[in-house]
Parts: structure tokens; C-alpha cells; sequence
């Protein structure tokens, strides 16, 4: 990727400062009450985790977790897989090049505000198939299927993506769990949302930048789906917009900890109570990033709208209710083309007061 082409270059106002605010700031929640299989869990240490998840997604939409359960030695597998992958010539990663017909597997050319990301990165649904709208057109009512593209090489790479994702799937959906306890709902209120689900991981791999002030690996954004579970390596680079202030803080790499943010999903699910946060990536110009995000995805006939059960009159819905197929394969269109108005997104859903 050489010398910053003008296609990388962030507006002004959108360039990162090369000082870093790291502060202790995003929560560290141990679930090791919950995650280990053999002891009797205790009420109140489940209560005690609902609550630090509650306040987390209220006053950050971003927490780290640690003893989550995952088991470590896939996450391994599944690094090294990515690192061998990026590392073959541009070429052959290019044989599975996502297009807008096969929108999974390898892609390096992708936009977030229409401005190129410093990055490379190879996409994989978690169920295959993946059943989703065959437009994001309101009365075209077909259906299409996703399906995986996966390299020759290295030749593990299906698998070890694939056990890994079985793992991560099951950390997410316990995550989801007590969000709706900390919500005061059953926790089971939100799972039939995902019953089909259209979920999705990525590899990221960010190179070293000549000019990373001028350049991001991923341009200031929100997640669309429910929640993102996010494994990055020891580089770092990950921001977030601190709400009480705008600052962009620098999220410090915990040792075989994930880190969640809330999607714009649970946003108009609890009627804005937990907000989702911007982010962004900044690169480096030494070091190389990887990471891994599993984004937890509703299924495709989801009706996305407040839930009654956190909806009354002094609190009134303020979303109108939106497909989230429509909405997601409407977000697919600017991966391959430059356009000149900005992405759909969940405010255009806001009901004006």
C-alpha cells in the first residue's frame, strides 16, 4: 500500500491526533461467575455482572470482557490463520475478491464515508447459507442465499474459521442474555431475533502507514447489528467517542480480553437507553494490526423497532420500525461503489418530534 494514494486521506477535521488519550476508561467486567461450567453459579455475582453490563452500555456502549469462556487456543488458531493469509501475494488473496454478486471473502478496497480504509480484510457469515434480501428495493419481497468463498490456503483455514466462530457465537449470545437482564426483561427476550441470524466475522489486517495522520484503518462509524465482540492483538488502535465529551479515547489492549460495543440495533431496541458509540482505527507506521470482530446480527426478516416492553406513553417509540435485511444489504452497496450521498443509517428511521 506505499504512499498514501488522496483516496486515504481523512478530511481534516477527521485525521487522528498522533498523541494518545488512554485512560481508564472502558470497563473490564470478569464473567468468571458465569463462565465456569462446574461451580453453582451465585445469584448475587450475576446480579453484580448484569449491573456493571447495564451501566457499561449506558455510559460507554463499549465494555472489555475477561474469564468469558471462549476457549483461547481457537482464538490462536484462528490469528495464525488470518496472519498466513494476508501474507500470500495480492493475486492470489484476490481468486476470492468479494463483489457485489459474492459480497464474502477477500476485499482491500473498501470505504467507510466514502473515504478509502487502510486496511485489507476477508468477511465470513457464521451460518452457511446466509438467507437476506435480494435488494434493499421495500417491494421486492425475493430472497437470495450468501455463501463463503475460502482460500486454498493455508489449508486449515475453513475449519479453524469455522470452530471458531461456534465459540464467539456462544460468548455473544450470552452477552445478550444479560443485556436483557440488565434491561429487567427475561433473558431469553431477545434471542428469537436470532434464530436465523445473519452474523458475520471479519479479519482485519492493517499494514504499517507512511502517513498515519493523514490515514485511518477504519474511518469513524457505528455497528449496525446488535453487538460486536471484537479480539484485537497486542498493537492496538482502536478509539472510541467518549459520550460525556466527543473525545476520542484509545482502547488499551488487555491480554485475551474481548471487547463489545453495542450496535445500532440495541439502540432502537431499549429506545436509545444504551446508545451505540462511534469508532474508529488508527494505523501505525512501524507496527502491523490485526483483529477480529464477530458481528451479531439479527435474521434477515427481523422487524427492528422499540420494544413494547420498554415503550410507554411518558416514553414513546422513537424509531419507526425498519427491516433489518433491507437495511443491511442497503449498507452492502457503497462496499463497491463511491457514493455521493451518505450510507443509510438508523437516524433516518428517527420518528421527528
Amino acid at each position: 500500500m506505499g504512499e498514501v494514494d488522496l483516496a486515504f486521506i481523512q478530511d481534516p477535521d477527521h485525521r487522528p491526533k498522533l498523541s494518545i488519550t488512554e485512560v481508564e476508561g472502558i470497563p473490564l467486567i470478569d464473567l468468571s461467575p458465569i463462565s465456569s461450567p462446574d461451580s453453582a453459579t451465585d445469584p448475587k455475582l450475576v446480579e453484580e455482572i448484569v449491573r456493571e453490563i447495564g451501566n457499561a452500555c449506558q455510559e460507554w456502549g463499549f465494555f472489555q470482557v475477561i474469564n468469558h469462556g471462549v476457549v483461547l487456543d481457537k482464538l490462536r488458531k484462528i490469528e495464525t490463520a488470518a496472519r498466513k493469509f494476508f501474507a500470500l501475494p495480492l493475486e492470489e488473496k484476490r481468486k476470492i475478491r468479494r463483489d457485489e454478486k459474492s459480497v464474502l471473502g477477500y476485499y482491500d478496497s473498501e470505504r467507510t464515508k466514502n473515504v478509502r480504509d487502510w486496511k485489507e480484510v476477508f468477511d465470513f457469515t457464521v451460518e452457511e447459507p446466509t438467507l437476506v434480501p435480494a435488494s434493499p428495493e421495500p417491494e421486492d419481497k425475493e430472497e437470495t442465499e450468501w455463501y463463503n468463498q475460502w482460500p486454498d490456503y493455508p489449508p486449515e483455514f475453513r475449519e479453524v474459521c469455522e470452530e471458531y466462530a461456534q465459540e464467539v457465537e456462544k460468548l455473544a449470545l450470552k452477552l445478550m442474555g444479560l443485556i436483557a437482564l440488565s434491561l429487567g426483561l427475561p433473558e431469553d427476550r431477545l434471542s428469537n431475533y436470532f434464530k436465523d441470524q445473519t452474523s458475520s466475522i471479519r479479519l482485519n489486517h492493517y499494514p504499517a502507514c507512511p502517513s498515519p495522520q493523514l490515514a485511518l484503518g477504519v474511518g469513524h462509524h457505528k455497528d449496525g447489528g446488535a453487538l460486536t465482540v471484537l479480539a484485537q492483538d497486542d498493537v492496538g488502535g482502536l478509539e472510541v467517542r467518549r459520550k460525556t465529551d466527543g473525545a476520542w479515547i484509545r482502547v488499551k489492549p488487555t491480554p485475551n480480553a474481548y471487547i463489545i460495543n453495542v450496535g445500532d440495533s440495541i439502540q432502537v431496541w431499549t429506545n436509545e437507553k444504551y446508545q451505540s458509540v462511534e469508532h474508529r482505527v488508527v494505523v501505525n507506521s512501524v507496527k502491523e494490526r490485526f483483529s477480529i470482530p464477530y458481528f451479531l446480527n439479527p435474521s434477515h426478516y427481523t422487524l427492528i423497532k422499540p420494544l413494547e416492553d420498554l415503550t410507554n406513553e411518558q416514553n414513546p417509540a422513537k424509531y419507526k420500525p425498519y427491516s433489518w435485511g433491507k437495511f443491511m444489504t442497503n449498507r452492502k452497496l457503497s462496499n463497491f461503489k463511491k457514493l455521493n450521498v451518505e450510507n443509510i443509517q438508523i437516524h433516518h428511521f428517527r420518528v421527528s418530534e
